[in-house]
């Protein structure tokens, strides 16, 4: 019976520590232009905290510039 008790107690909290949090992204967050006919484009992920029930960004924001080709 204690036993019992035992493996159910490390089961659930086997299970707390796997339903940790997911990321999503990453997904275009601002489309700019820098004024020399170049395109900015920032992108970042969301964190949703299952245990907690929040979302947040992941803070992994990334900056990639689109250089056109002058004439």
């Amino acid at each position: 019976m204690r036993s019992a008790l035992i493996l159910t107690v490390l089961l659930a909290l086997a299970l707390l520590l796997v339903s940790g949090c997911t990321t999503a992204g990453p997904f275009v967050t601002d489309i700019g232009y820098d004024g020399e006919g170049n395109l900015v484009i920032t992108k970042n992920s969301v964190k949703y905290d299952a245990f907690f029930g929040t979302v947040s960004t992941a803070d992994n924001e990334q900056i990639t510039v689109l250089k056109t080709p002058k004439p």
